[in-house]
This record gives C-alpha cells, structure tokens and sequence, in this order.
C-alpha cells in the first residue's frame, strides 16, 4: 500500500489534510450515506428547511427533509416556525402526508390512531385515553407532555429557515461565516425583502447526492458542460469573477457577464470548445436574456451560493430560486426548486423572472446537464471505490480564487467533510 494512505471505514484516503484526491466509495458504499445521515445531517449541521414566505399564515405548513428523516415545517397563531419529525409519537407513521397547506384547527392529527399535536410538536389530544366503558384506556400515570414529537431547533434567517438536530450549535450566521462573502451574499438576496414565491419545481436524480454538491461548487464546469451558458455569454470561465469560502465548506461563485475581452474569446474559440457554438444556435426571443440590470445595485449577473450541507441559493440574471438537495439514498437524491421574487417587483420584472425561470429548473435551458452529469458519473464509479478522483484544477489548496478556472471550492467542501465524518 502507498505509504501515504490510511485505511479509514474502509476506504482508502490520502493523508490528513489532503483534500483533492477522494475515494470514489463515498458515493456507493452504504456505511457512508448511513454515517452520513448521523454525523453530518444530523451532526453540527444547519440544514435548509424551506422559505419562510413558504408558510406566510398562521397554521401554514410544509412537509419537507433534513437528509433523509422526514420533517414539518410549521407556524404557530403567534407567528413563530417549528419544526418537528414527521413520526408520530405512538406507533411511528408518518403524520403530516401532504406537501403543504394550511391546518386551520392549528393541530396535526395521525391518521392511524388519531393522536394530535400542535404546531410546535406537543401532544394535544389521545383518543380514548380514559378507555370506553370502564374498560382500556391509558395508565393513570400517562403523561402526555412525555409524548410529543421530536423538536429541531429552528432559525429564521432573513427568510431562509433552517433546522438542526444539534441544540449546542453556535448560530446560523456564525455557521455560514458571519461578515464572510456567503453571508454577505445571502443578505444581498433576502435581507430587508418580502420574498413572494412564483413557482416549485422537484426533480428526482439517481446519482448521490454529493456528486450534486461538487457540482454547484465547480465554476468552470459551466464553459465545458453548457452550451447555453457558454454560447449565448450568460457565463463563462474568462468573465470576471470569482469564488470565495467561508465558514470551512460553504462557497460562493460570482460572475459579470459581458466581461471577456477580446483576447479571451479568441482563445475560447481556438479552444474549438463543443459548448461554444455562437455562429451556429440564435434565440428567436432574444427578450429572455434581457433582463433588467443592476436590480442588486451592482454589475453581478450570476451568483452560486452553496450552503452544505443541502442548500443552492441562485441569482442568473433577474432569476431567484433555492434548490433543496434530499439524499434518498445512497443513489439517488431529489432536487426541490423553489422560485421567488420580491413583493415589490412591478409587473415587468415579475414577468421577466417568471420567463427566466426556462433558464434553470429540471428541463432549464442551462441546468438540464448538472442532473445528466450526476448520472454518468455514479454509472461509472459503482466498482472500484479505492480509485480516487483528481480534483486540482486550480492547484491543490483551498483559498478564495479571483477568476473561475479552479476547484479549490470542491476541494474545501471535501476537507470539512472528511473533518465531520472522522476521516
């Protein structure tokens, strides 16, 4: 065996502190999704829940996911969001089956034995907990308030909730990097705004859900895997731009487009590159990338917030949308695209960004390929899961990085996993 290699769950990695060499088994073997789901999911993790306009009401609702264990998002009469797990307390089934709605009566009831629970998770109402007739019933010493739901700790930030299993873990800004770019970017998104959502969209991927991660946090695979992106200049590798880190793994990429020089695209049309075909493809409705510019108050036209471990946060163009990642195995995951603007917008931005919506989603005009290159790469790798991938472009370092020919943001999301998995 290499000498620079250690054997850790089975699996062999690169010395410590290496992190641009991983082993392909942590996409197939099933110990590390299962670990996964106890270290990390439900670990020192904030993960994404859902908008906060996403229950504007009270007794509004959304079932969602924090990995794998099935959760509710709710909101009480007095404004405030809980969030519990969607098993009821008795026999286990699931007590929230709809996606979402509004409970009037303000309590969640499980079909199999009709248990209630408020909107925070207590245990309200037990059928027959006194018997029938003198006969059955509960032990006098039942207590319901020991009988509620499992609670998460929940944080509204600036309208984007999350939840952790983890009641010692510091605060979402502090997480994410308070003052650092992602945070910075976040409040650039949301802060002071009344985010009105204009569309869903769910998208069910047979590939795990990490190789999705890798790929938000690749700002040069755009040039190479999107035509659209590369052909019509809505993003490229020679743009001005940049990716910053913060918080150990979470990543933002930024790009201005209209930014190349001449020397760039000289050099990207020699590259004979399949993805830049500008002579070849028109748009018969060019009004699809007009837009409206400086809507930010800066020249930014594209930014990739990637929130680990399970939320996408995107600006292309006027376009808004949070993309929830759901691992649904150790194969499979599924995408949930939530589409947003503000309020505030007039009817022409709100019409623009409800047709810059065909720009991203399952069958977006950009982002069809990111679920597509998932695939193939989980067909490829499902043997031999001591060969390891090769991920230096860039260098083999993690720091924030200028321009976007680089991986150093893939490199830092594998350097904290391998902390938080104990490898």
């Amino acid at each position: 065996m290499d000498a620079r290699v250690k054997r850790t769950g089975g699996l062999i990695w690169p010395e410590e502190g290496v992190c641009s060499a991983v082993p392909y088994g942590v996409f197939t073997e099933q110990a590390v999704y299962d670990e996964e789901q106890a270290r990390i999911y439900r670990g020192p993790t904030w993960n994404f829940i859902g908008l906060a306009a996403e229950v504007p009401n009270a007794g509004d609702y959304k079932a969602t996911f924090v990995g794998d264990t099935p959760v509710v998002m709710t909101r009480d009469d007095q404004g405030a969001i809980h969030a519990w797990v969607n098993r009821c307390a008795h026999r286990g089934a699931l007590v929230c089956r709809e996606l979402r709605g509004n409970n009037a009566a303000g309590t969640y009831t499980c079909v199999y034995h009709q248990w209630s629970f408020d909107a925070k998770g207590d245990l309200v109402g037990v059928p027959f907990r006194k018997g029938l007739g003198g006969k059955g019933g509960y032990p006098a010493d039942f207590d319901m308030k020991q009988h509620g739901l499992r609670k998460l700790r929940v944080e509204n930030y600036h309208g984007v909730v999350f939840a952790t299993f983890d009641e010692t873990m510091p605060g979402v800004q502090q997480y994410l990097g308070a003052g650092g770019a992602v945070d910075e970017h976040l409040q650039r998104i949301f802060k002071g705004r009344d985010i009105e959502v204009i569309g869903h969209a769910r998208q069910y991927i047979p590939s795990n859900w990490k190789f999705y991660a890798e790929n938000t946090k690749d700002p040069y695979h755009a040039s190479l895997l999107h035509l659209f992106h590369m052909t019509f200049g809505l993003y490229r590798s020679s743009q001005v731009g940049g990716v910053k880190i913060t918080g150990g793994w979470h990543t933002v990429l930024f790009s201005r487009s209209g930014t190349d020089t001449e020397e760039a695209i000289a050099e990207t049309k020699d590259s004979k590159l399949r993805t830049y075909q500008a002579d070849t493809y028109t748009l018969d409705d060019p009004s699809l990338l007009k837009g409206r510019k400086g809507e930010w108050g800066d020249d930014i036209t594209l930014v990739i917030m990637s929130l680990m471990p399970n939320l996408v946060i995107q600006q292309i163009q006027n376009t808004l949308a949070v993309r929830q990642i759901v691992p649904k195995g150790r194969d499979a995951f599924e995408l949930v695209w939530t589409f947003f603007g503000y309020k505030t917008d007039d009817e022409e931005l709100r019409n623009i960004r409800l047709k810059q919506i065909n720009l991203i989603g399952p069958a977006g005009l950009i982002s069809m390929e990111d679920g597509e290159s998932s695939v193939i790469c989980q067909q490829a790798v499902v043997r031999d899961q001591n060969e390891w991938s090769c991920i230096e472009m860039g260098g083999r370092d993690v720091a924030d990085a200028d321009h976007l020919v680089t991986e150093t943001t893939i490199r830092a999301f594998w350097k904290e996993y391998r902390k938080l998995m104990g490898y």
